[in-house]
């Protein structure tokens, strides 16, 4: 059989339809096919181009802790339909539909772990379930991870992935922003460092509060990060944007963020960072 009509048959399937799980991904950027077992070892980064892959949350802390070290704290918060919100399908249905995708109840993840030896309490955002975006549960679980960090003296890292608030929730979303803010004064009243890192895409009113209130705000090369998007700021203004606007090495430029750090370097600048700012020992 000749290789091109090899790679045109279908995906073979598991007893009862499911797909077998695939073996390579496309690189969104470059379009190099790329085979998932070796991208785990580059961080989910194309090694041809360097583009970031979008990561949920459970790789996230693949990428990021020492291994075996992570214990998780969120989870037990559920998401409710306060306000009965209905537009083309009920809030609930979403929630169902991005529930079942991700194995999450809500779009964070936050958890207890190490980097390189360093203790963190960590908050991780999915951009999997309905676009990271920020509801009553996302706040309350960041607002726990703040008090936990500051209860056991650890310092606190929030890695952002988000569209923003939620507009099923309203009003109650937005409240979520004061909220957190709040909560990470518990940080600082303690003397505890909080850095957040900022991944492609972090928007909205994640980035208008706890996102850019950081003792050090890092960013993911090329990664989109701002309040509104680029066409709604164009067309409100009326000017045409410079190259790259509201990119993470735009930013960096415009010392809006402190670094923009390759996720593939991330673990060993953060433990250094955080081992400097603790006064602890990073491990090798």
């Amino acid at each position: 059989m000749a290789l091109d009509r090899f790679f045109r048959r279908r995906r073979p399937q598991q007893q009862g339809g499911a797909d077998m799980p695939d073996l390579w991904t496309q690189c969104p950027k470059c379009k190099e096919g790329l085979y998932n077992r070796d991208l785990e070892t580059t961080a989910f980064v194309c090694h041809k181009c360097g583009h970031h892959i979008r990561l949920d949350a459970a790789q996230r802390v693949q990428v990021l802790l020492d291994e075996g070290s992570f214990t998780q704290l969120s989870g037990r918060v559920q998401p409710t339909d306060a306000l009965n919100f209905q537009d083309t399908e009920s809030y609930p249905e979403r929630l169902k539909r991005a529930q079942k995708k991700t194995g999450r109840p809500d779009a964070i993840l936050t958890g207890t772990g190490a980097i390189l030896g360093v203790p963190v309490t960590l908050a991780v955002m999915d951009f999997a379930f309905s676009g990271g975006s920020m509801g009553s549960v996302v706040g309350e679980e960041i607002a726990r991870a703040a008090e936990h960090a500051a209860r056991h003296g650890t310092p606190l890292v929030i890695v952002t992935a988000s569209g923003g608030a939620r507009m099923q929730e309203s009003a109650l979303s937005l409240m979520q922003m004061a909220k957190t803010t709040v909560a990470l004064e518990g940080l600082t009243e303690r003397g505890l460092p909080y850095v957040s890192l900022l991944t492609d895409p972090t928007t909205g009113g994640v980035t208008a509060s706890f996102a850019t209130i950081a003792d050090v705000i890092v960013a993911e090369p090329g990664a989109l990060i701002g309040f509104a998007g680029p066409r709604v700021i164009q067309q409100t203004i009326r000017q045409s944007l410079p190259d790259g606007f509201q990119r993470a090495e735009f930013l960096l430029s415009h010392g809006m963020v402190d670094a923009v750090v390759d996720r593939r370097e991330q673990r060993e600048y953060l433990a250094s960072l955080l081992g400097l700012l603790t006064r602890r020992e990073v491990s090798a």
